[in-house]
């Protein structure tokens, strides 16, 4: 049986999942954290790094949904080579047979095409072999496993990996008050990161919904890591292979803690339901933001923007639960509002509603493809200059695409 592959002590390969169109902005993180031999790939970004570094990016990246490590690749062609292949990694390396585990698996193959079904068979490998070795075998358990196992299949390569992570990195632990809409942690950082606000100026989401564009913005602005809130993470359970080191987390994570600021920014919502607004704030005390952070009960007509230049980030209704004419006539509206209120702000605005775009009748400056779940969105700026650029750019409606 094979002996893994990474050296503990030493850099070895990981592997950090992201949303489709953050790539670059996960990339950017890595660079500044200090990792090594980044590479980016679709909706991933492979570096290198220590154990103390595997600590430091579940901590601080903001734009990674979970942070693996690679321990074996190898080519399949049918079940039963994926079952061999599987076993020939020894897990016993890994996990005891008290230990329980969970397997996810990611597919973009014409060999398999259910991914429940070939972790079925991944589980039944690794169980095989430990009912042929000590006559038992590790239970399973998807919720909280000591060891959580990742296969990905590309065609006919498969890399078999340990989940670092756990639970998706976006689940910061701030959130337990949610809308029925809520946007993902990570894509609400990843949209901020892309528009390159300079974290002083002000910064408005007037449709802020459970407030989670507004935290990570408090967040961004003073440094606070993403894994403050987080309670823990699949690592601290690895007792086998690269065993949990407590003082050497504890250490990462203060000096996190220590590069956190204290500047006053303006950071303002607005959300026309009350119910809404009560869950957005406690959110954000949840968050310890609501000192820089503030939301206002009120309809995106009334919202009150503070005079200068600042940022608007705000991720309106897509109209799954609006009729056609009621959606269209909300983006113009905000269009309006963008013409009339926000002369000076760049206004960033994201949508999977394409032909709804349009009727904003502004010409966008930049419009970037992310994902918003398995919506295929678009995420829109505009400039509204003050004066004559101001107009300038506002011309004759025109089409978006």
């Amino acid at each position: 049986m094979k002996t893994p592959q990474v050296q503990q002590e030493s850099d070895f390969k990981m592997i950090a999942k992201t949303i489709f169109g953050l790539e670059e902005v996960l990339s950017k993180e890595l660079q500044r954290l200090g990792a090594r031999n980044i590479e980016t790939h679709n909706r991933a970004i492979s570096f290198s790094g220590d154990k103390g570094f595997m600590y430091k990016a579940n901590i601080c990246l903001r734009t990674a949904l979970r942070i693996l490590v690679p321990i074996n690749t190898f080519t399949v062609i049918d079940e039963k080579s994926l079952y061999d292949s599987i076993q020939s990694i020894n897990w016993s390396d890994y996990m005891a047979v008290t230990d329980t585990l969970a397997i996810d698996t990611v597919l973009n193959s014409e060999l398999f095409t259910h991914s429940q079904y070939i972790s079925q068979k991944a589980k039944d490998a690794i169980v095989d072999q430990f009912r042929a070795q000590y006559g038992e075998r590790p239970s399973v358990d998807l919720s909280n496993p000591t060891l959580r196992i990742h296969l990905h299949i590309f065609q006919n390569t498969c890399t078999v990996a340990l989940d670092s992570s756990g639970e998706s990195l976006h689940k910061r632990g701030y959130r337990d008050k949610t809308n029925l809409a809520p946007l993902n942690e990570v894509l609400a950082a990843g949209m901020i990161l892309l528009s390159g606000w300079d974290k002083r100026s002000t910064f408005i989401d007037p449709m802020c919904g459970s407030g989670t564009i507004l935290i990570e913005a408090a967040m961004i602005a003073n440094n606070i890591p993403p894994g403050y809130y987080r309670t823990e993470y699949s690592f601290e359970g690895w007792k086998k292979f690269m065993p949990f080191d407590e003082e050497l987390y504890n250490t990462i994570f203060d000096g996190a803690i220590d590069k956190i600021t204290n500047y006053e920014q303006r950071i303002i919502g607005g959300e026309i339901s009350p119910n809404v607004v009560k869950k957005a704030k406690e959110n954000v005390k949840n968050a310890k933001v609501d000192d820089i952070v503030s939301i206002k009960n009120c309809d995106i007509n009334d919202f009150e923007v503070p005079t200068g230049t600042g940022i608007v980030i705000f991720n309106p209704p897509y109209g799954e639960r609006m009729v056609k004419d009621n959606i269209e006539e909300l983006y113009k509206n905000i269009g309006d509002i963008f013409k009339g209120k926000f002369a000076g702000y760049d206004c960033w605005m994201i949508s999977s509603n394409l032909e709804a775009l349009k009727k904003v009748g502004l010409r966008p400056s930049r419009k970037i493809a992310l994902f918003n779940g398995q919506l295929e969105c678009r995420f829109m700026k505009y400039e509204m200059y003050q004066g004559t650029k101001k107009r300038n750019q506002i011309e004759d409606i025109k089409k978006t695409e």
